[in-house]
């Protein structure tokens, strides 16, 4: 394409971008790169069969990519995971939610244990018992907060600093790992799409919990 048809072009997909954003207050350059990534036809490469025929004719009755995204989001999340128990193999910590309690609390002064589970995006019950382990490691402190003595605040311990840049760059390969055979055009579209699905969720994590998958579809459409 000549220099003037490509300028055209992306005129033109600016102006669909923007179409599709009308309502949101803003949006920036990397939400627009991040939209012609999302668009651009990728050629299909060698990829495995997940379930049968007898499957696929079930799933036919639904949305077959929406389904798609579901089963491999999922299996995605395995993946990862086997890696990063390997990269903790030599550690304390036992499980990725207890390095991304850590991790989180690195960039903190503190929080409160409610604050740290939901941006873990746990239940309650299941946050509490990770961030007694770390205090029984002695990794993480809690004392009371003064504002709220309703609350409970923690923070990481030094002890907890060490054993997270101990475990950087074990946790650097799994990163690089997990991307696969992505190339960089594409590691920059799956991490725009991945944030703004994350930007999605979370508002329902926190504030739509209790509602119905029926009313949540009602209110996206």
């Amino acid at each position: 394409m000549k220099q003037k048809e490509i300028l055209v072009e992306v005129i033109e997909q600016l102006f669909a971008f923007d179409a599709a954003h009308q309502g949101e207050k803003s949006y920036t350059f990397s939400d627009f790169v991040g939209y012609l990534n999302a668009k651009e036809e990728k050629p299909k490469g060698d990829l495995r069969e997940i379930g049968g025929k007898e499957e696929a004719e079930v799933i036919k009755l639904h949305d077959d990519v929406q389904s798609e995204i579901g089963i491999f989001i999922t299996l995605m999340f395995r993946y990862a995971k086997m890696y990063i128990k390997k990269a903790l193999s030599e550690s304390v910590l036992q499980t990725a939610d207890e390095f991304s309690f850590l991790i989180h609390l690195m960039s903190y002064e503190s929080l409160t244990k409610t604050e740290l589970i939901n941006k873990q995006v746990l239940e309650k019950t299941s946050g509490t018992e990770v961030i007694k382990r770390l205090l029984n490691l002695n990794l993480i402190r809690e004392f009371a907060d003064e504002k709220d003595k309703r609350s409970v605040r923690v923070a990481i311990t030094d002890m907890g600093r060490k054993e997270i840049i101990a475990l950087l760059p074990k946790m650097h390969l799994v990163s690089q790992i997990v991307v696969g055979n992505l190339s960089i055009n594409e590691i920059h579209t799956l991490a725009y799409l991945l944030k703004k699905l994350d930007f999605y969720h979370h508002d329902i994590f926190i504030n739509q919990r209790n509602t119905s998958l029926e009313e949540l579809l009602k209110e996206k459409t």
